[in-house]
């Protein structure tokens, strides 16, 4: 199934709407240059459980990516541990506050999946800038990282009709 249209600008934008159009249950939420992605039908939790985000520029912690680069922008998703592992081998250690995870990748490389900078530790990817057709490689790690949340918004919401 192809999911990006072709011919169509991949930003950040459209990635928010495929991603929500394909998955159900989502709410995105954007703050200081930043588009979470929660799973949380009905809006049931305050926020709901965020698998993905998307990011336009630094952060004052979070500069390792280069983010205020012209056009530059992050898809981050939280992967299951197995699968990070599968891709990237063994998890880094949490890094010290304001600090990177210890990786031999280019964290400022465009179109290219890797580890977070810095919630690798936490099992999260991230890729920058994806082309239309990485973005078709990438989106099943979306669904599965959608999938896993919809696991977690479960657990959470078990109890609250009893």
């Amino acid at each position: 199934m192809t999911i990006w249209q072709s011919g169509k600008p991949v930003t950040p934008e459209a990635i928010i709407s495929i991603i929500c159009d394909q998955l159900p249950g989502i709410v995105p939420k954007a703050s200081w240059g930043e588009t979470s992605l929660f799973y949380n039908p009905n809006r049931v939790l305050p926020h709901g459980v965020y698998f993905c985000t998307l990011k336009r520029q630094n952060g004052e912690n979070d500069q390792a990516s280069e983010l205020d680069r012209p056009g530059v922008f992050r898809v981050a998703i939280g992967l299951e541990p197995k699968t990070y592992s599968r891709l990237f081998g063994s998890k880094p250690e949490r890094p010290a506050k304001g600090g990177i995870v210890t990786a031999d990748y280019d964290f400022t490389a465009l179109n290219e999946l890797m580890p977070h900078p810095i919630y690798a530790w936490m099992s999260w990817a991230q890729i920058l800038c994806p082309s239309d057709s990485q973005f078709e490689t990438i989106f099943p790690l979306i669904e599965e990282a959608y999938q896993r949340a919809i696991k977690k918004f479960e657990k959470k919401t078990a109890n609250r009709d009893r």
